[in-house]
């Protein structure tokens, strides 16, 4: 049985890889993507914690309905990136001034 320091650990790890991709990189649906990394690490994490809990499920309840945040996340994302590709044609995020005056 793996121990649930070494999930803790890789769910650290991914999410920092998110949000270093958050941080560093310009491309609209690269962020997403880091944004994406970011929230199953949080369900990494609240799985492992839940393995010590058998006789409750909350953490793989949390993680469901992460999980169907994500998905809304990502609709309306990919939403928000065509409109922006129509209208400027780029995707950078640096770029994306629509709601300046």
């Amino acid at each position: 049985m793996i121990p649930v320091e070494y999930y803790v650990a890789l769910s650290a790890i991914l999410f920092t890889i998110g949000g270093i991709g958050f941080l560093v990189r310009r491309n609209v649906l690269v962020t997403l993507m880091s944004i994406e990394i970011m929230l199953n690490a949080v369900n990494v994490a609240f799985v492992a914690f839940n393995r010590n809990r058998t006789d409750a499920h909350t953490g793989q309840i949390f993680g469901f309905f992460l999980i169907a945040a994500e998905a809304a996340e990502v609709a309306v994302g990919l939403a928000i990136v065509l409109s922006l590709f129509r209208v400027r044609r780029t995707v950078r995020s640096d770029e994306a001034d629509l709601l300046k005056n």
